[in-house]
């Protein structure tokens, strides 16, 4: 499974909000007419036959500047952001990943957690929190769990170029448009358990050769010089925590089918439904950093997913249940209002 790129929660587009307007670039000074229209060209309206738009006809301009930037920034997270960097006030990512680990193609690609739409579905309500959050928010959310890291300040220079470059992707996008390949695939749950021996045989065979044995990556140079991976671990302690949305199987699973090994897309799967569940247990079965008060997630506890591992649990289940499944009988307990406790 080369390049198994961590999972952070797929692009979930408001509802009842404007379905006429759309994310525009500034009209002062950001560029030309023409070239404004024909990057807006290149992001097609209809929630299926979408790409993102094409950053290379924006103008070197103040906000063309700022968009390449950002997306400098989310492809190489780990070089001006992470753990090895020499300005040690600059290190808020506690891992040497990148976001587009887990958001593919610079975040335009379909089912591999884009961005292209994220900017016009902000504010949205949010489960996890039980309240409606901003865009800076859900970045500082990976910040915290896949990054394993701390909150980017709101007004630095990070976090304003990593919002431009969402809002560029997001460019002739109407506030509303559901888009088809948001998020990542949405798998069928299993009738059984996620089984972690059988999916050690599938990442053996699958997915050792790119990420390792032992799970732990391929680094571009060597620890220390900030230089990331070239195949991101997927366990260890420079991997994602407990806390990202990876660390739940059916995200993880998803996103395992549709993008994985490397080389194929959605269109031409290799891993049944089934591999792609095991070995997404076996992956998450294995060591990595621990997020601090889980159970301060979904304080509306109905909002729990029944594949969230950790406490507290539906009544009548065990975490192990949770995390491996079979979920159907935890689904029929929810149907009848049975909740984890508060």
């Amino acid at each position: 499974m080369k390049r198994f790129n961590r999972l952070i929660t797929g692009v979930a587009i408001s509802a009842g909000m404007s379905s006429v307007a759309v994310a525009q670039s500034p009209p002062a000074g950001a560029a030309p007419p023409a070239a404004a229209a024909s990057a807006a060209a290149t992001a097609t309206l209809s929630g299926k036959d979408w790409k993102a738009p094409d950053i290379t006809k924006l103008p070197d301009d103040k906000y063309g500047q700022i968009v390449r930037q950002g997306k400098l920034l989310m492809e190489e997270t780990y070089k001006h952001i992470g753990p090895e960097v020499k300005d040690v006030k600059k290190r808020y990512a506690g891992n040497n990943l990148g976001c587009t680990s887990c958001h593919l193609e610079s975040g335009g690609r379909k089912f591999g957690n884009p961005w292209v739409g994220t900017f016009v579905s902000f504010p949205q309500y949010r489960g996890r929190e039980d309240a409606v959050s901003t865009t800076e928010e859900r970045i500082n959310g990976c910040m915290e769990r896949s990054m394993n890291g701390k909150k980017l300040p709101l007004d630095s220079e990070e976090m304003k170029a990593m919002m431009a470059y969402l809002h560029f992707l997001s460019t002739g996008i109407p506030v509303g448009t559901k888009l088809e390949g948001g998020g990542t695939l949405k798998l069928k749950t299993l009738a059984r358990a996620a089984d972690p021996v059988a999916g050690k045989q599938v990442y053996a065979s699958t997915c050792a050769s790119c990420h390792g044995e032992k799970g732990l990556g391929v680094r571009r140079g060597k620890a220390g010089d900030a230089n990331g991976y070239q195949f991101p671990p997927l366990w260890g302690p420079d991997s994602y925590n407990n806390g990202a949305g990876i660390a739940r199987l059916t995200l993880a699973a998803g996103f395992i089918k549709g993008n994985m090994p490397s080389g194929i897309t959605h269109l031409n799967a290799v891993l049944t439904d089934e591999q792609a569940f095991d070995v997404a247990a076996f992956v998450n079965s294995q060591p990595r950093p621990v997020k601090r008060n889980l159970e301060k997630d979904f304080p509306a506890r109905k909002n729990k997913p029944v594949d969230a591992a950790f406490a507290p649990y539906t009544p009548g289940f065990s975490a192990e249940q949770h995390k491996f499944g079979p979920w159907p009988p935890i689904q029929e307990a929810r149907a009848k209002g049975v909740y984890p406790l508060k």
